[in-house]
């Protein structure tokens, strides 16, 4: 995932390499959480399991084997290319640990962060409420709230 200008000086000078070698030399281009393959178009069910092509079989979200009874409609499979980054596992980017970071495709990294977005949510609605409350004047705000 790209990383935004302002927290920019929050990851080490050598993040790029260090990533790099999380990904590819520890990971071996798949996600250490569900084992997607890195850079490949992947066919999956919207609900964690995926079609291993290497392996002709279904997995889930955790990477293991599963089967599925009956036929898979086609209407259901979607395909998705894969891309791994490097995810700090406490959420804090200073902390660049070899045992805080893991590859992780998009799926599984969206999942992990689930909680820290929607804090981060919170913390900007909140803040906008709170920069309207000092800066506007009531009175336009209440006239707002009546015309709906």
């Amino acid at each position: 995932m790209p990383i935004r200008p302002e927290n920019r000086w929050l990851y080490p000078i050598d993040w790029d390499q260090l990533s790099a070698d999380i990904r590819f030399r520890r990971a071996g281009a798949r996600c250490e959480q569900c084992g997607r393959p890195h850079l490949r178009r992947v066919a999956h069910l919207g609900d964690g399991r995926w079609w291993d092509v290497e392996a002709h079989g279904w997995r889930n979200g955790r990477g293991r084997p599963v089967t599925i009874r009956g036929q898979v409609a086609l209407g259901s499979v979607r395909i998705t290319k894969v891309v791994l980054a490097c995810a700090h596992l406490d959420h804090d980017p200073g902390n660049s640990a070899r045992g805080n970071l893991r590859a992780l495709c998009q799926r599984c990294h969206i999942l992990h962060d689930a909680a820290e977005h929607r804090w981060q949510r919170w913390w900007n609605r909140f803040r906008l409420r709170a920069c309207r409350d000092l800066y506007e004047d009531p009175r336009l705000t209440r006239q707002r709230l009546a015309r709906r």
